[in-house]
Formats: structure tokens, C-alpha cells, sequence
């Protein structure tokens, strides 16, 4: 694996141990030598993600839709900063530049991002590790919910258990470049 893709907040949430941990994983994936391939966003999560990558020399790959580079919102400083047309466009972009996939707490378009990249996984449309950094214990109603799919027949166990979940930055990185496929 030598991209990384993080979907993330665009609010830095209430809690201070959200930032604390964007600009830690940051350290994390520049320190590993990976590349970073996000939203493109200068605030928030995404934001201090980015600029700790940056801090560290990492290099990092910004794709943010039109709308929203023309409110302000994208991070010139980054390394690339390709601007497309649409969200959808976005994320298919994200998904050609990058080796694997990992969620951090944000909102609905986090969710959205992420659900639809597990998705192409349980398809086979990639090949590619699929994490959640579950900080805080944020996501973990969610892993709830996806256990109970299985309980239901909704999701099958090895679907579900592919999905890599961890509340340290080094050990999920550890896991998706051993899970990585391509």
C-alpha cells in the first residue's frame, strides 16, 4: 500500500481528542511513507489531517468538487489539489488514486463515503483494505448495526470481518498494508 485514502470530518467534532488524533494518524501515515488522498478540505478533521502530513514533509492529494473549492474550503497547501465537477466525481477519483480506504468520525458524508467504498468491497468492484479508526468509541453503534445484519442474514460474517476496525493509528495501518490486496 503506498496511498491512503481518509475520509473524514469537515468539523473537528466537540471533543479536542478528535483533532488529537487526526494530526496523530497524519504523523502515523507520513512516518510510514504513504500518501495521503483526501476531500481536499482545509477545515475540520480533514484539515489538521493534511497539515500534519504536510508538517512531517508526507505528501498529500486534496479532491474537492467545484462547489466547494469556490466557498473557500480547499487547502492550497497541499502537495495536489485536484478540483472536479461533482461529488460523485470526487469519490471516483479518490478511489483511482488510492491503495486502500480509511474512515475517522465525521459526518453523514463520511458515513456515505465509507458505506459506499465497503459496498464495491462486498461487490468485488476493489480490492482494496477498507478500516474505521473508531475514536472515542464514535463508531461503535455502528459496528452494532453491522453485527446485527449478520444476525439478520442482511451481511454475511466474512463481509463484515473484513472491515478493519481499531482505536490505534499504527496498528490499523499495520493491518490494512497486511490486508491489502493490491
Amino acid at each position: 500500500m503506498q496511498t491512503l485514502c481518509v475520509f473524514c470530518g469537515s468539523s473537528a467534532g466537540n471533543d479536542p481528542l478528535y483533532i488529537e488524533k487526526a494530526r496523530e494518524l497524519g504523523y502515523s501515515i507520513a512516518g510510514a511513507g504513504l500518501e495521503l488522498v483526501y476531500g481536499g478540505g482545509s477545515i475540520g478533521l480533514m484539515g489538521e489531517l493534511a497539515d500534519a502530513i504536510i508538517e512531517r514533509g508526507g505528501r498529500v492529494t486534496g479532491v474537492i468538487p467545484r462547489f466547494l473549492y469556490d466557498r473557500e474550503l480547499g487547502h492550497e497547501g497541499v502537495t495536489e489539489l485536484i478540483v472536479v465537477d461533482s461529488m460523485h466525481e470526487r469519490k471516483m477519483k479518490m478511489a483511482e488514486l488510492t491503495d486502500g480506504f480509511l474512515a475517522m468520525p465525521g459526518g453523514i458524508g463520511t458515513i456515505e463515503e465509507l458505506f459506499e467504498v465497503f459496498t464495491w468491497l462486498q461487490l468485488s468492484l476493489i480490492r482494496k483494505p477498507v478500516a474505521l479508526f473508531n475514536l472515542n468509541r464514535y463508531f461503535d453503534s455502528l459496528l452494532t448495526f453491522l453485527d446485527h445484519m449478520v444476525a439478520e442474514g442482511f451481511l454475511i460474517e466474512e463481509m463484515r470481518n473484513r472491515l478493519i476496525t481499531g482505536t490505534d493509528a499504527e496498528v490499523i495501518l499495520k493491518s490494512m498494508q497486511t490486508n491489502s490486496t493490491q
